[in-house]
């Protein structure tokens, strides 16, 4: 395919600096097509800029990332920076006096510009930033919103210590920029969130395997594991009996004190069952079993946390069951022809589900099977409670309690 040429996507009645124009663009347009992140392209832009004359001594680049955790990112450079920092801004600030008296509020209230000199009082703009820069010796500042598709709406922003600040050549030359900084962010934007969205969903190592192409059904891999699903206890006459709100904070509290300490010792949580959760630790990890131990005993302490919390809001105890097993499953797509699921299928899966339904019968929240002590060496950590038959399965398995005295497997 040709170049695009940059002459095509910017005509200039009067292009003062054709020799810095045209190489910038070009560079933009036709050669970060290798770069994935768009800070590593921002902070080259600003080196390229400094390298052409214009003084850009701080940029920055605003992105609403709708990250399940942040509303949105800063990435911010001024020179002698060889990578980008990246700061990320909670879901609320948009309602902060910090917000409110910003740059950022004017461009997402429509402004088409943000231009203050900073040399000269009184600002035309009473905000705390204008300030910060003039006594850092910024001389100007000016921003620009960047659109990407259906109206969302970023700002970039450049600020000089210039002791002219920025000439009109050089804002035209800036400005003329910003769509090609539009395009090119939204595009590593949208790859950042595509992946977000996945490992949001259905976990990291899944989130990889779709992205690198398993999106047929049927597509997958065998993956030795030691498989964990977790239930929570008398959850609908719970939602019978609160209000909904009540109902869902309890159940995201829950979720937020088992899931945690899977994800922090290495496993993968692949769904989110009601008021359930499957999740795996696989076997590649030599401490998988341990790992798996102690990412319990650290839900466990969470629980009583939690529990202590409710008890003071006059909410209920919240109780669970945890069965453990370990094995071979099906690792990959399942589904209808337009509706997939990635999850893990298997004689494994079923012995843990098998377990937790047990863990109501002994009287036990947390019950393993013998293979996974086997696998584990963690006898010593764990009480035998017999062997007892599962539902759909041949012979009873010997069946282990985790002791709720023990230490630490790792302590």
């Amino acid at each position: 395919m040709p170049a695009i040429s940059p002459d095509n996507l910017l005509l200039q009645d009067n292009d003062a600096w054709p020799h810095i124009r045209h190489p910038i663009l070009d560079w933009l347009i036709n050669e970060t097509y290798t770069e994935r992140y768009i800070d590593n392209i921002f902070v080259e832009l600003c080196e390229r800029l400094n390298d052409a004359g214009i003084s850009i001594d701080r940029a920055t680049l605003h992105l609403r990332t709708y990250h399940p955790q942040w509303l949105g990112a800063r990435i911010y450079w001024y020179p002698g920076m060889t990578e980008a920092k990246i700061n990320t801004f909670d879901y609320g600030i948009d309602k902060t006096p910090e917000f409110l008296l910003s740059p950022a509020f004017e461009i997402y209230e429509g402004a088409l510009e943000v231009r203050q000199r900073l040399d000269a009082r009184p600002f035309e703009r009473p905000w705390p930033l204008l300030s910060e820069l003039a006594a850092d010796g910024f001389i100007d500042y000016v921003a620009w919103p960047i659109e990407h598709t259906l109206a969302e709406k970023h700002f970039v922003t450049f600020a000089s210590k210039a002791p002219a600040g920025f000439t009109d050549e050089e804002l035209s030359f800036l400005h003329d920029l910003v769509p090609v900084v539009s395009l090119i962010s939204e595009v590593r934007l949208k790859n950042v969130l595509a992946r977000t969205l996945l490992e949001t969903y259905v976990g990291a190592r899944a989130g990889g395997q779709i992205l690198a192409g398993a999106t047929t059904r049927g597509s997958g891999s065998t993956l030795s594991a030691a498989v964990l699903i977790c239930d929570l206890r008398d959850f609908t006459r719970i939602s019978d009996l609160w209000p909904r709100d009540d109902v869902i904070e309890m159940l995201n509290t829950y979720f937020d004190a088992i899931s945690e300490p899977i994800e922090s010792n290495g496993g993968e949580i692949l769904k989110f069952l009601g008021d359930g959760l499957l999740a795996v630790f696989p076997l590649s990890h030599e401490k998988a079993c341990s790992n798996l131990l102690n990412s319990i005993r650290a839900a466990q302490n969470n629980m009583i946390a939690v529990n202590k919390q409710n008890s003071e809001l006059g909410r209920p105890e919240l109780n669970y069951g945890i069965g453990v097993h370990v094995g071979d499953v099906m690792y990959g797509n399942i589904g209808s022809k337009k509706r997939l699921d990635f999850t893990v299928i298997g004689p494994a899966v079923n012995v843990a589900s098998r377990l937790e339904a047990l863990t109501k019968e002994v009287g036990r929240n947390v019950l393993v099977s013998g293979a996974f002590a086997e696998e584990a060496k963690c006898r010593a950590w764990l009480e035998h409670v017999g062997a007892h038959p599962l539902k759909g399965l041949g012979e009873p398995i010997e069946v282990f309690a985790l002791k709720s005295t023990h230490r630490s497997p790792l302590s």
